[in-house]
């Protein structure tokens, strides 16, 4: 497997003043949609039954994006059991096919010119079909790509083979096309780089508030690269976020339906 375990420096530990930094940030956010993205989800583990049991337990919804070629019936089967059926709160969504790189040089992607047309047609069609079989009407058709990059050609395919959206994170500077919205996560929980705690915190916070700003943040989760301090975090910010009168949290399935 080839998705990174290391958690980022600011999760050595929280800060004692965190809570205070996000209720003064919560105080200065009107109206928000906020949802939630996890990515490389399908064997089931330690990490990924915590946080697919934190968000069925605090009844919020997530966006988890499903590895098709890590998925298995049995695998499922597990997922269903930790969420206790509750798919209503899940957006079960595809995520590229096997998360490998074909880029020789520069940045990892599987769907980008690495990779020709026809083979990123056949990792795409055979995720698709496959989720559909083992997940049946839970399958939604939105396409997280592995490492958050795709090139046009892909786009294209995934639009005529029927996706409603695509996500990738904020920045990316291709532009979405017609009938296929970007719905973008704009906040990174867990890869990030910063080279302190401190400026990791700070960093953090401004993107949040940021994205809050901006009427839309979208949260993105890596659960393998989370430790006992990223969990806690999440435990106690589902509930604040709950709790702020002008937040709605959703998943892409809703979103969708303001979209179209």
């Amino acid at each position: 497997m080839i998705v990174s375990h290391t958690p980022s420096l600011l999760w050595q530990e929280i800060p004692e003043d965190i809570w205070e930094r996000v209720q003064q940030l919560l105080e200065r956010t009107d109206r928000a949609t906020v949802f939630f993205r996890a990515d490389d989800v399908a064997i089931p583990s330690a990490k990924q039954d915590r946080l697919l049991g934190i968000f069925t337990r605090h009844a919020v919804p997530l966006c988890a994006a499903i590895v098709p070629a890590w998925l298995s019936a049995d695998r499922w089967d597990s997922i269903c059991r930790t969420v206790h059926g509750r798919h209503d709160l899940f957006a079960w969504h595809q995520h590229g096919w096997n998360h490998h790189n074909h880029e020789i040089a520069g940045k990892k992607q599987e769907f980008g010119p690495g990779a020709g047309v026809k083979q990123k047609r056949r990792a795409i069609v055979r995720g698709r079909d496959k989720l559909r079989a083992l997940l049946g009407e839970q399958f939604l058709p939105v396409f997280t790509p592995p490492w958050n990059r795709v090139d046009q050609e892909t786009m294209r395919i995934l639009r005529e083979e029927g996706f409603r959206a695509i996500s990738r994170y904020r920045g990316d500077k291709l532009p979405p096309l017609p009938e296929l919205p970007d719905l973008p996560a704009n906040v990174d929980l867990h890869t990030r780089k910063e080279p302190s705690p401190a400026e990791g915190w700070s960093a953090l916070l401004a993107e949040l508030e940021q994205a809050l700003a901006s009427g839309t943040a979208g949260l993105m989760l890596h659960h393998q690269r989370m430790n006992k301090a990223s969990f806690l975090f999440l435990e106690q910010l589902l509930p604040r976020l709950q709790a702020h009168a002008g937040i709605e949290l959703v998943h892409f399935g809703s979103l969708l339906q303001t979209t179209t």
